[in-house]
């Protein structure tokens, strides 16, 4: 392990434009929960399941019951980002991190300091009425009674990628467009077997590929280099 540390420190030090790419594992450091460890909401008991709520088809015809769902169970206001979050912003602030791009949506690497950010499930922290664009922040989401509506009557709908909804093109080609300049590609916290998301990694065209997750990817032979540890534990060590 120590070894497998001190390769990924050259790494980085050597690194002029390297590109994060996290999942889940990145944000349960700091207390979020995820959809698929032993406790995330995928084991969970709900009158339907969870990939049925937060589906596109599901917000449109029983709005009420996503709204209480997604107040509950996926609007992660009050938390802090931890060590992974801040290492990151400080590599990026030291011109060797040149992107971050996430699957997360709770907005923490902003919140550590990093300013690129391609954020591909899009953000809890950013919310518009469907009827007039107005903006509304998180805490509008959370506070409002039933279904959250904008002044002008229509319905608040968060700015996350539901499923059965197409991840963002803007966003999409900036996360492409990074991982294939990346001279070192990172990814941490994430099963990758969540598409159209784990697929980009097939855009990376250099051979310093790290892949951090506590279990096996479908990607680990690919890489030069894997370590089956917490994000915490190895951040903390660079």
């Amino acid at each position: 392990m120590k070894t497998k540390i001190e390769q990924l420190r050259s790494w980085i030090a050597e690194s002029k434009r390297m590109v994060f790419f996290g999942g889940a594992g990145v944000s349960t450091e700091s207390g979020i929960p995820d959809f698929r460890s032993v406790d995330g909401l995928y084991h969970q008991k709900f009158d339907y399941p969870p990939e049925t709520i937060i589906s596109h088809s599901f917000f449109l015809n029983n709005p009420e019951y996503f709204y209480r769902f997604y107040r509950e169970k996926m609007l992660p206001l009050g938390f802090e980002p931890n060590v992974t979050h801040r290492v990151l912003a400080r590599l990026e602030q030291e011109g060797h991190l040149a992107a971050v791009v996430t699957q997360n949506i709770d907005g923490l690497h902003q919140k550590a300091g990093s300013k690129r950010v391609y954020e591909l499930h899009g953000s809890v922290l950013r919310n518009y009425c469907m009827k007039c664009g107005k903006f509304y922040p998180a805490e509008f989401i959370r506070d409002a009674q039933g279904i959250p509506r904008c002044t002008c009557g229509g319905i608040v709908k968060p700015d996350v990628v539901l499923y059965e909804e197409a991840l963002d093109e803007k966003t999409l080609a900036g996360a492409i467009s990074a991982i294939r300049q990346a001279d070192v590609l990172l990814v941490g916290g994430t099963s990758l077997t969540v598409y159209p998301a784990a697929g980009l990694l097939g855009y990376y065209r250099g051979d310093r590929l790290a892949l951090i997750n506590r279990d096996e990817t479908p990607y680990d032979d690919m890489a030069g280099l894997v370590l089956h540890a917490s994000l915490g534990d190895v951040f903390s060590q660079l």
